[in-house]
């Protein structure tokens, strides 16, 4: 399998897990993750974020509040909800995966009028809700935590397991947390540690999410450099996020994030979604690439058209 670095749209269109892992794997620290918000107003009115952040160098797309159960995508042209993944990855050439929370107890507010990470029934990490993505056609599942709604690694690992026995190879499965979630002891250097990773291995994980060193207090290079090296040791790959509206910072500070990850040994370079709202500013994804893989390769990923 290529590098995703030299990956075109047509590459991407029938990837397998095992290819795409692979694909990630050699391109040794230069794979961009873009998240982005669907179903709010993109930053380009009639374009969709996911389409605004491929263009700026994203090699995957990550969709967060995506509700299975009513899934909408802002800018997309008229599509049929079932079809809706299908669609985006038509226009944007590229692979997609969705957050699905594994919440027993929401922790915050459930009105949306008062919290935007409102949960929702189709972003619940359900079996149901795992089967109707994959059906959609998504390429991966993150099981993770949005503000404050109370996701623990322990109901991270179960539905790792669930997950696990019933989409064996057909799904890649990622699962870790980008700050604590609403989960007070979870914070810090608890957000996630050496046994949870441990436990998400056993379970089923292809790839663990880790905060981006400077993105979450007491999360430094090299605390979260021992934690990739060790995912590495059992033979899984790693996401460290900008998980905390960091996206949205100035370029410099975007820059230095990008060498703190790079120095990590980290896999994939997570961008989330709160930039002004519903992504990243574009901005800082072309810095960020340029930072971490050079002009060439972000270039080429930014000008390659969905046709090849």
């Amino acid at each position: 399998m290529k590098r995703i670095l030299d990956c075109q749209s047509s590459d991407f269109r029938h990837i397998s897990r095992q290819e795409l892992l692979d694909a990630i794997a050699g391109s040794e620290g230069r794979t961009i993750l873009c998240e982005t918000i669907g179903s709010i107003m993109p930053m380009l009115g009639d374009i969709t974020n996911a389409e605004f952040a491929a263009a700026m160098g994203a090699d995957i797309l990550l969709l967060n509040l995506f509700d299975v159960q009513n899934p909408q995508i802002q800018g997309l042209p008229k599509t049929e909800p079932e079809h809706v993944i299908r669609k985006l990855k038509e226009l944007t050439g590229r692979p997609i995966g969705i957050n699905l929370e594994p919440v027993e107890q929401v922790l915050s507010s459930e009105d949306p009028q008062e919290n935007m990470w409102a949960m929702t029934g189709g972003r619940k990490a359900t079996l149901e809700s795992a089967r109707k993505a994959v059906d959609m056609g998504v390429n991966f599942i993150l099981l993770t935590g949005n503000p404050g709604i109370g996701v623990t690694n322990e109901a991270i690992e179960q539905t790792l397991r669930l997950y696990k026995e019933a989409f064996g190879e057909r799904l890649i499965l990622a699962a870790g947390k980008m700050h604590a979630s609403g989960i007070l002891s979870e914070g810090a250097e608890n957000i996630i540690t050496r046994s949870d990773i441990a436990a998400f291995a056993a379970a089923g994980a292809d790839i663990i999410l880790l905060p981006a060193p400077g993105t979450v207090p007491g999360i430094t290079m090299e605390y979260v450099r021992d934690l990739v090296n060790y995912s590495h040791s059992l033979g899984l790959l790693t996401i460290t996020a900008i998980g905390t509206s960091q996206e949205g910072a100035d370029v410099s500070t975007i820059r230095q994030i990008a060498l703190l990850c790079k120095m990590t040994g980290t896999d994939i370079h997570h961008l989330g979604d709160a930039g002004y709202g519903g992504m990243a500013l574009p901005e800082n994804i072309q810095a960020y690439s340029v930072a971490v893989r050079g002009i060439r390769h972000t270039y080429r990923r930014m000008a390659g058209s969905v046709n090849r």
